[in-house]
């Protein structure tokens, strides 16, 4: 059923917000740092997990597979909404980092995509 992936991304969910508030505190920061990252890693790594295992088939499965594909998104939904002017009024150095690490990701892409694939022979193209 759904409903276990609902509840899964929920606890994920704010398992990684508690974390990232406890790292905004420690940082001395007066915001959230990678609360939905880490909850997206969390969601990743329970849908994997052995312990997972009997709850991850039939129906229910099928709901945390979902909402496991339906994580992604949703974060690249809420960094857009992130505030790109003070980004840029923060200065040089926030759009160097930024610029690199897109650029750093893009770099990795076809190296990433190669990992656990076997290794195929390349035609003359």
């Amino acid at each position: 059923m759904i409903v276990y992936g609902v509840a899964l991304l929920s606890v994920c969910l704010i398992v990684g917000m508690l974390i990232g508030e406890s790292l905004g505190v420690l940082l001395d920061v007066d915001a959230n740092v990678g609360g939905v990252g880490i909850a997206m890693l969390f969601l990743v790594i329970a849908s994997n997990t052995d312990k997972f295992k009997s709850l991850c088939t039939g129906v229910a499965g099928e709901g945390i597979k979902f909402w496991s594909a339906m994580y992604i998104p949703i974060v690249v939904a809420m960094a857009a909404r992130q505030n790109v002017a003070a980004a840029i009024d923060g200065g040089l150095l926030a759009l160097v980092a930024g610029v690199a690490a897109v650029v750093v990701s893009f770099a990795l892409v076809p190296l990433l995509s190669r990992i656990g694939r076997p290794n195929v022979e390349k035609g003359p193209l």
